[in-house]
């Protein structure tokens, strides 16, 4: 079976655009568009529904654009286009008038996706994504590539491209459900498609089939000459793939060896794949021994998931195994995620602000088998935390909550441990964890929630975790 057969090779994009065009948000993404079109020669007018700061108007205005902010007034109907940040709600009244009118609606991907002309990578998935893509990116840079990572990851796409690549680049996308929501032709040559596991339901109004739905629209116009690397273990995933969902070559991967590697049985053969003792990839001919677990750099089975997919994405572009496994063994990991702050009289305090919902506590929770005092609270994004009640009955000491989720976490989690106790702030969490922890323990903010009740964004909280235990 020979699965790795290509060089990929993107069709010439980078379309003229629309001469008038609103941007919906003037937050990250809002402004890096703003700068694209404006380079583009687009005229180009600005909506926030809050504030703007004086330093974004002073940018708008030196790029000759024009503004408005607290609300979206109908001078936003008057253009040839709409782009809209991944802030603006799905339904926002501006966006249903625009479509009522005819008006195209892009996301702030698909604007800088068509204005670039190189290869792309996209990741997407409900975890793992922003590992995923500095993976793949560090994995690219070693090879000798031009790779660049953005997307949600925190430089916007447009920003990229606005600023200029080099002919060679590969962009490295972190992509949201949010961002995907408004694509027409987007079409990464290379969709790394992680694990689908409730999220965001708050936006999508409860509904996991409409969630589900924006994340698999990362492969829905990919064509044979694409590739599709995803969980073999993902039902919906699977499913999608085998109804014809996608026309992209699919590549599996498998943490745990559950499914033959050589092609025996129902399932397709995995092109990549993990036993207790090693990774393996399947990409060509032969079955390659990749290395062994315990030199990955990143540890936990999550890791596992996020190393074979980048691998194989790594592959499918014709990074060398060698220079795979090197990488894979040296990459230094994700800010906020399983970050270790620091070891203060025998407990050990780590950062995983950017754990933002259910799923990710529980792969979070499960990478470590020391005592756990586990800080979590924010805003409910109408997480099950019940789902996580077995894994803190196995390794959780204490819990201290804070935010909005306090009282609905001490109801599903609080039966399970000896002490759960809840917090005014963050000092306050801090104080109360170092309170319940014990030498030889793991004091774990890991919130299962959104940042916005307290904070910006999870970095925000991150950071603001960080300062305190720095100064015990």
């Amino acid at each position: 079976m020979t699965r790795h057969n290509t060089h990929i090779d993107s069709p010439q994009r980078n379309e003229a655009l629309p001469r008038r065009v609103t941007v919906l948000g003037a937050a990250r993404s809002g402004m890096a568009a703003a700068e694209l079109l404006r380079a583009r020669g687009s005229e180009v007018f600005v909506s926030d529904a809050g504030t703007l700061t004086t330093s974004a108007q002073a940018t708008l205005s030196g790029r000759g654009a024009t503004w408005e902010a607290g609300g979206h007034t109908a001078q936003c109907l008057e253009a040839d286009l709409i782009v809209t940040s991944p802030g603006v709600a799905r339904a926002a009244p501006i966006l249903v008038d625009a479509d009522a009118r005819g008006i195209p609606v892009w996301s702030e991907l698909e604007l800088g996706w068509r204005c670039f002309d190189g290869r792309t990578v996209a990741i997407t998935g409900t975890n793992g994504k922003t590992t995923t893509t500095l993976l793949i990116e560090y994995i690219l840079r070693q090879a000798g590539m031009n790779a660049h990572a953005c997307g949600n990851v925190g430089t916007p796409i447009s920003l990229v491209v606005a600023r200029g690549t080099g002919p060679d680049a590969i962009l490295v996308a972190e992509v949201s459900s949010f961002q995907l929501e408004r694509v027409e032709r987007f079409r990464p040559d290379v969709a790394v498609l992680l694990h689908i596991t409730p999220d965001h339901l708050d936006r999508y109004g409860g509904d996991m089939a409409a969630y589900a739905e924006a994340k698999l629209s990362i492969a829905r116009l990919q064509t044979e000459r694409d590739a599709l690397v995803y969980p073999m273990d993902d039902d919906r995933i699977a499913d999608f793939i085998a109804r014809g969902g996608t026309r992209a070559r699919a590549y599996g991967v498998l943490a745990g060896g559950a499914a033959p590697a050589d092609g025996t049985g129902d399932a397709p053969p995995a092109a990549a794949f993990s036993t207790e003792e090693a990774l393996f990839l399947a990409t060509d001919d032969n079955q390659l021994r990749l290395m062994n677990q315990q030199e990955l750099a990143l540890k936990g089975r999550h890791n596992v998931y996020n190393s074979l997919a980048a691998a194989v994405a790594a592959r499918v572009l014709e990074v060398r195994s060698d220079l795979i496994r090197e990488s894979l063994s040296t990459f230094s990991g994700v800010p906020h995620r399983l970050e270790t702050v620091r070891i203060h009289e025998g407990v050990t305090w780590v950062n995983d602000s950017k754990a933002t919902n259910v799923n990710a506590v529980w792969y979070a929770l499960d990478s470590f088998r020391e005592p756990v005092v586990l800080i979590a609270g924010g805003r409910d994004k109408q997480g099950d935390f019940s789902a996580l009640r077995d894994q803190v009955t196995a390794r959780v000491r204490g819990i201290v909550t804070l935010g909005e989720a306090a009282g609905a976490i001490e109801a599903a989690l609080g039966p399970c441990v000896a002490d759960c106790v809840r917090a005014t702030d963050m000092p306050d969490a801090v104080r109360l964890a170092g309170l319940l922890a014990k030498k030889g323990d793991v004091v774990l903010l890991s919130p299962a929630c959104a940042s916005f009740d307290m904070f910006n964004n999870f970095e925000e909280r991150g950071d603001a975790f960080r300062r305190i235990v720095a100064a015990l």
